[in-house]
């Protein structure tokens, strides 16, 4: 009857020991699905999907060019060829270069014009410094001229170190010609090689070598003005000065200090090269 009085504060009250409580109460009803597979995942904020995308890996195909590789194709093809040219000259300077200086064979016998074409006069290799006996002279070239003048009388002028003056011109150039460093050097071997010691010509190029060596000379001294104004050039004289290299203090070596000369004839001008010509 107590129990009926009470009512609902009955089943709601709190359990006496002994007898269960009440009843948890029932799950609420799950939200429909968004879709038909279920619910949408939660889209990330904005900062995350920045991070994400940093983090993720490049293709390296996205990445611009550099070098060559940033040129288009006509480029490409261009520096192609260019390279191609520049090993291909290397290639047969190197190749020209050793037919030279290698010992007579096969080859350099059969294309000897075409390898001198291509070696002088640039690219001459004097290989003196490794010969068991380099050079140990100091071989300086002159030359003096007889002038006629307009009066019918003449001079000699004194002597011109030709070998001097190149050496002037080569002191402190960076990138001397070939001309100042070789081609009296050459001129004056070649008649050497050409002529004994009375200097009378040996075999058939001793009159060519002569030719070669005073032209050479006649323009050296138009270009110093030696005739001047109203003179002209009749002959020339040529001579060279020889001094032995002083050998260094340690070696003991004893060498003469004393000049030797080697004077060869006057030399007459034909016409065209008294007037400052080269015939």
């Amino acid at each position: 009857m107590d129990a009926q009085d009470k009512g609902s504060d009955a089943r709601h009250g709190s359990a006496e020991p002994g007898v269960p409580g009440p009843r948890a109460p029932l799950p609420g009803p799950v939200p429909p699905a968004d879709g038909p597979f279920g619910p949408e995942p939660a889209t990330p904020p904005e900062d995350e999907r920045a991070a994400g995308a940093e983090e993720r890996p490049r293709d390296p195909s996205d990445e611009p060019g550099t070098g060559v590789a940033a040129l288009s194709l006509r480029y490409r093809i261009g520096a192609a060829l260019a390279l191609a040219v520049v090993a291909v000259a290397v290639c047969v300077h190197l190749g020209m270069t050793f037919l030279h200086v290698a010992p007579p064979n096969t080859v350099s016998k059969k294309h000897s014009e075409t390898i001198a074409d291509w070696i002088y006069p640039e690219f001459e290799q004097n290989w003196k410094l490794f010969a068991p006996n380099p050079l140990q002279q100091n071989v300086s070239v002159q030359v003096r001229a007889e002038i006629r003048t307009p009066d019918g009388g003449s001079r000699t002028t004194g002597w011109y170190d030709l070998s001097a003056q190149d050496g002037r011109d080569i002191d402190g150039n960076p990138a001397p010609s070939h001309t100042q460093q070789n081609e009296l050097r050459r001129a004056w071997d070649f008649y050497i090689s050409t002529h004994d010691d009375d200097n009378r010509p040996v075999g058939l190029r001793g009159a060519l070598s002569e030719s070669y060596l005073r032209r050479i000379m006649v323009m050296r001294l138009d270009r110093a003005d030696a005739a001047g104004r109203d003179g002209e050039v009749a002959r020339v004289q040529v001579r060279s000065r020889t001094t032995q290299v002083p050998p260094p203090s340690w070696s003991g070596e004893k060498v003469s200090d004393k000049a030797v000369y080697r004077v060869l004839p006057w030399w007459l001008l034909p016409e065209d090269e008294a007037r400052g010509g080269i015939g």
